[in-house]
C-alpha cells in the first residue's frame, strides 16, 4: 500500500531552524553570547527544542509508514534511520577529533583542544575505548545527544504497537519510563574505562523520551492540541517569568536562598534525567511559541525581510541532522579560534557570524544532494538553425 505523508508544518521547520543556531552557540566554548540564549533564563534549553521537534518530525516521517505499509515495514524503516544516524554520530566524533588534534599539532592556540574535550584517555587506551565507541558504551560528554536520539528511535515500534492497543497507553509507558529514569535507569558511558569508571550517559535517553513522544503524540494526534485561552497563556507566561530568577545567573549570584534553592531541589531541573521542571517549563515556551506562530504558522508566512529571515532559518530546519553535526563540529573550531583571538566583542561577532553562516550553508548543501541533481535531465544546446526548421514545418 502507497504511503503519503503529512505536509511540512512551517512552525516545526521554523522553531526546529531556530534551534539549530542556538546549538551553535551554546557549543562555541566560552562564547559570550550564550549568556543570551533562552538556557540562561529557564530550566530548558535548545536541547529541548531539538528533542521535541525530532519527535514531531518522526510522526511526520515514519507515522504514515506504519498506519499505511504495516508494523514491520515501519520498523525497518526506523532500523535503517538508526543505522544512518549512527554513522553520522561516529563521523562527527572522529572528524571533529582530527580537527583537535591539528589545532593541537599547529602549538598555535593557547588551549589543549583534545584534553578540553576530555579525549586523552580515548587516545591513551584506544582499542578498548574504540570498542566501546562503536558499541555506544564509551560516551563521551561532548558527542552524547546523538546516541540519546538512537535509543529514542530504537523506542519507536514499541511505542506504535502499544498505540494500537490505545495511545495512551503508548503515553503511560513513556511516562514510566521516564520515572524508571528518574530512579536510576540508565546506560554505562565508560564501561571499557580501565579505572573501573562507573558513569553514566549525561543525556539519559530513559529520560529525554519523554520530550521526543510529547512531540511524537501530538503531531501523531495522539494529543489534542491545546486550545489558545487567555488564561492559558497567562500561566504559560507565568511559568517562564517565576523560573527566571532560578536561572538567571546573575540572580543566582545575587541571592543565597536561590543558591540554597537550587542545590536542594536541582533534581527537579536535573539536565541528565530530564527532571519535571525542564518539563514543565519547555511545555509553556512551547504553547507560548505555538500561539505566536498563529493558526497553521499562519505568522511565519510574511513577505519582505521579515518573512527572508524566516525562510532562512525554516530551510535551516529542514536539514536539521546535517546541520547539527557539522555545528558540533565546527563549534569547537571556532571556539578555539575565539580563545586565540582573545575572546573580545568583536571577536566573539566573527566567530558567531561564521558560525551562523556555516549553519546556513550546511543546510544550503544538505537541501541541493537530497534534490539529487543528477537525476535531473541535462539540458542540451539546440543546434544553430534548429529552430526556424522546426517552426517552417509548422501548418
Amino acid at each position: 500500500m502507497a504511503t503519503e505523508r503529512r505536509p511540512r508544518d512551517p512552525r516545526l521547520d521554523f522553531f526546529r531552524g531556530l534551534g539549530m543556531f542556538i546549538i551553535m552557540m551554546a557549543h562555541i566554548t566560552n562564547n559570550p553570547w550564550t549568556l543570551w540564549i533562552p538556557a540562561r533564563f529557564g530550566f530548558s534549553d535548545s536541547t529541548e527544542i531539538f528533542v521535541f521537534c525530532s519527535g514531531m518530525a518522526s510522526a511526520l516521517a515514519f507515522g504514515a509508514v506504519f498506519s499505511g505499509a504495516g508494523w514491520l515495514m515501519g520498523t525497518l524503516q526506523i532500523a535503517f534511520r538508526v543505522w544512518q544516524v549512527y554513522w553520522v554520530h561516529l563521523g562527527v566524533f572522529f572528524v571533529t577529533l582530527f580537527l583537535m588534534l591539528v589545532i593541537n599539532a599547529t602549538q598555535l592556540f593557547p588551549r589543549n583542544e583534545v584534553g578540553a574535550l576530555n579525549l586523552v584517555p580515548f587516545l591513551n587506551n584506544t582499542g578498548p575505548n574504540l570498542i566501546g565507541l562503536m558499541t555506544l558504551t564509551y560516551v563521551p560528554n561532548y558527542f552524547d545527544i546523538l546516541p540519546m536520539y538512537l535509543v529514542i528511535l530504537a523506542l519507536i515500534p514499541a511505542m506504535m504497537a502499544l498505540s494500537r492497543v490505545s495511545p495512551w497507553l503508548a503515553i503511560a509507558f513513556s511516562v514510566a519510563v521516564w520515572i524508571a529514569a528518574a530512579a536510576g535507569l540508565n546506560l554505562p558511558a565508560e564501561l571499557w574505562f580501565s579505572n573501573g569508571s562507573t558513569r553514566q550517559w549525561f543525556f539519559n535517553p530513559f529520560g529525554w523520551q519523554l520530550v521526543f513522544f510529547t512531540g511524537f503524540a501530538l503531531m501523531a494526534g495522539w494529543l489534542p492540541a491545546p486550545p489558545v485561552r487567555l488564561w492559558l497563556i497567562g500561566l504559560a507566561i507565568l511559568v517562564v517569568l517565576i523560573s527566571v530568577p532560578f536561572a538567571w545567573h546573575k540572580s543566582i549570584g545575587a541571592f543565597e536562598f536561590v543558591r540554597d534553592w537550587r542545590r536542594d531541589w536541582s533534581f527537579l531541573f536535573n539536565k541528565s534525567d530530564f527532571g519535571v521542571l525542564r518539563y514543565v517549563h519547555f511545555l509553556a515556551l512551547a504553547y507560548l511559541a505555538w500561539v505566536t506562530a498563529g493558526e497553521g504558522g499562519a505568522r511565519l508566512r510574511r513577505s519582505g525581510l521579515t518573512g527572508a529571515v524566516i525562510g532562512i532559518v525554516s530551510r535551516v530546519g529542514q536539514q536539521s541532522l546535517a546541520v547539527f553535526a557539522a555545528s558540533m563540529v565546527m563549534a569547537r573550531v571556532l571556539g578555539a579560534f575565539l580563545s586565540l583571538a582573545g575572546g573580545g566583542w568583536l571577536a566573539a561577532l566573527a566567530v558567531n557570524l561564521a558560525g551562523f553562516a556555516v549553519v546556513i550553508a550546511t543546510a544550503r548543501l544538505a537541501a541541493f544532494f537530497k534534490a539529487k541533481p543528477w537525476k535531473q535531465p541535462a539540458s542540451r544546446p539546440k543546434p544553430a538553425g534548429a529552430a526556424p526548421l522546426i517552426e517552417g514545418l509548422r501548418p
